[in-house]
C-alpha cells in the first residue's frame, strides 16, 4: 500500500499527525489516545499496514469490507 493512501485513511479515521521523527511520522488517534510510527518509505507491505492500523484502534484498509478509494 502506498505511505500517502495510508496517510489518507488514518485521517478520515479520526487520527491525527502528531509528530515528524527523523525516519518515520508518529500519528496520535485521540479517540483512544494510541500511538503508531509509520516509516518514511513509499511502498509499505501490507502486514506493516495492518499492525499500524491495530495499534491505532481503526479500520483495516486492506479489509475484504473496506471500499480503498473511501
Amino acid at each position: 500500500m502506498k505511505r500517502g493512501a495510508l496517510l489518507r485513511h488514518l485521517g478520515r479515521q479520526g487520527c491525527l499527525l502528531f509528530r515528524e521523527g527523523k525516519k518515520h511520522t508518529i500519528y496520535w488517534n485521540p479517540a483512544n489516545r494510541m500511538t503508531s510510527s509509520i516509516p518514511r518509505h513509499t511502498e509499505l507491505l501490507n502486514k506493516l499496514v495492518r499492525k499500524i492500523c491495530k495499534d491505532l484502534g481503526v479500520a483495516d484498509p486492506l479489509s475484504p469490507g473496506m471500499d480503498a478509494r473511501s
